[in-house]
């Protein structure tokens, strides 16, 4: 099973020496991924849990690609109706080539109603348009002579049962968001039935959960990740023994200052990468 990090590619202490920083990182410690998330306008509504600076995460990965060798990059989330697939299929197709094939295409439909306003894309269609989106980006890529997008990984995100429909027929993974280990049993025993129905393979299992290591534990509302050393490492070997290829630990708990601390996420990753083997 990989593990991987989900890097914060924005707030007050992101620049890109952190960034640069962020990645040596996390490739130092033997992590297998570095994932970055999405938003193209910085909203009132995106600014109160993500403000900016926001990099844009096709330009963030190829300057990161540069600076890495062997960790690969991707997308937790690239929220697919923002822009037009095209793009998305060209822009994943060229980060991929850049990188010696190192790129994981992770999207979603996303939530920010002001952002969605902004860009002049219906809210109410993001679903539909994240379905024909990722049709249009599969089919751009068959075209070898001039994507040459090689195989590049979608993993598909959310929870809904659209969600999970999406990953089973669209995706090659579903990468579910930092949910509670009763939420996260629950979606995937709806994931298994959509699939059963669908009469399709089960789409691999890629979860991002919360990295917060708490001195005691946090109770019942626990979510995947969070809590003591000892329960972190349980819920990585519980997601191992059901299958997963990989997971991505999301160190930003929800205070954007933690951008201006990132050592403090440095030490927890590398606590965590000594303990889980």
């Amino acid at each position: 099973m990989q593990i991987g990090v989900n890097v914060p590619n924005f707030g007050p202490g992101t620049s890109p020496d952190v960034l640069r920083d962020w990645a040596r990182t996390v490739e130092g410690l033997g992590f297998d991924l570095l994932m970055v998330s999405d938003h193209v306008a910085v909203t009132p509504d995106v600014a109160q849990q993500y403000p900016a600076p926001f990099y844009e995460p096709f330009t963030a990965l190829a300057w990161l690609a540069g600076v890495t060798s062997r960790i690969r990059l991707g997308t937790t989330v690239l929220v697919l109706p923002y822009r037009h697939p095209l793009l998305v299929a060209r822009m994943a197709a060229n980060v991929n080539e850049l990188s010696g094939g190192r790129f994981v295409l992770g999207v979603g439909v996303g939530w920010a109603r002001q952002e969605y306003a902004a860009l002049g894309v219906p809210f109410g269609e993001r679903g539909r348009l994240t379905d024909e989106g990722l049709r249009v980006v599969r089919d751009a890529w068959r075209d070898e002579s001039d994507y040459r997008a090689g195989r590049i990984p979608i993993w598909v995100g959310g929870h809904s049962d659209a969600a999970l429909r999406r990953a089973v027929r669209l995706g090659d993974a579903w990468h579910s968001l930092r949910l509670t280990p009763a939420a996260f049993r629950e979606a995937l025993g709806r994931l298994e039935g959509i699939a059963a129905a669908e009469g399709k393979p089960l789409p691999a299992l890629t979860p991002r959960i919360l990295l917060h290591l708490t001195s005691g534990d946090p109770g019942p509302e626990r979510r995947l990740g969070e809590g003591t050393v000892e329960q972190v490492v349980g819920d990585l070997a519980e997601l191992r023994s059901l299958g997963a290829e990989a997971v991505v630990l999301d160190p930003f708990v929800g205070d954007p200052q933690e951008t201006v601390h990132p050592e403090v996420a440095w030490q927890a990753l590398a606590t965590v990468r000594k303990e889980f083997r």
